[in-house]
């Protein structure tokens, strides 16, 4: 058994199969409801069926504008935030493309894919320390799976 390394679980913009804004961790959250059947048969028990699926993704890190050798960042937390909730004038408020696991190419290499709403950002910034962000991405449509 293998067991995989935190590090190669990434968050990906599935346009340009960059990694989002330097995260330090992730998460990939799937969920169904389930709906109401309890009658008056169920012998005082509740019953349900499968209801309505749904995931979301959520991340957190460091907070930069430039990467390593100084240059400006593409898919930085602000970027995101800018390009996807706050520019209100050309209402970009539309979903993306995102990949969540470890597209590195080795055979085995396994992530998930989805278009997904960028649905909330915070920047945090205490004194002398790491300035961090949280964004969370909430799913719509399916969620495929990609084995290399």
């Amino acid at each position: 058994m293998a067991i995989l390394n935190g590090t190669d679980i990434r968050v990906y913009d599935g346009s340009t199969n960059d990694l989002i804004a330097y995260a330090q961790s992730g998460t990939l959250n799937f969920s169904m409801s389930t709906r109401d059947i309890t009658n008056k048969q169920s012998g005082g028990f509740k019953e349900s069926l499968e209801g309505l699926r749904e995931w979301s993704v959520d991340m957190d890190g460091a907070y930069a504008w430039t990467n390593p050798a100084g240059a400006a960042i593409a898919d930085g937390a602000d970027d995101l935030f800018l390009k996807y909730l706050l520019d209100a004038g050309s209402n970009t408020r539309e979903a993306f493309t995102i990949r969540f696991g470890d597209t590195g190419g080795a055979t085995g290499d396994t992530y998930y894919e989805g278009s997904a709403f960028l649905t909330s950002v915070s920047f945090t910034g205490g004194t002398e320390d790491t300035a961090t962000y949280s964004i969370s991405l909430e799913g719509t449509g399916g969620l495929t799976q990609t084995i290399s």
